[in-house]
């Protein structure tokens, strides 16, 4: 059975669970099992048009081994019972401008 391994910034929206186990035979699937059982963490994960949020200040990806899925086939990625996806919460570096010297 796939797993979704939880960062600890979300897992007070699982009770603490790190993986949760899904039946699902494609990413998207696994990800609509896991708001099925967990749905506060639809915000955490999805903007307003129901896409994983990805904006200049922070993105959530979901990595299928060291692959992104949207690299993949996106919601339609492939998964067997051996599957672990895991949710990556990231934010851009900081770029500052001046003389390093300054």
């Amino acid at each position: 059975m796939p797993v979704i391994r939880i960062p600890p910034p979300f897992r007070n929206h699982t009770g603490g669970k790190a993986e949760v186990k899904v039946s699902s035979a494609t990413a998207g699937e696994a990800l609509d099992a896991l708001l099925q059982r967990h749905p506060t963490l639809r915000d955490e994960l999805y903007d307003a048009d129901g896409n994983l949020i990805t904006t200049t200040s922070e993105s959530i990806n979901v990595l299928l081994g060291k692959y992104d899925i949207r690299e993949l086939q996106g919601r339609d990625t492939p998964l067997d019972e051996s599957s672990r996806l895991m949710i990556l919460r990231t934010w851009p570096a900081a770029i500052s401008g001046g003389d390093r010297d300054a």
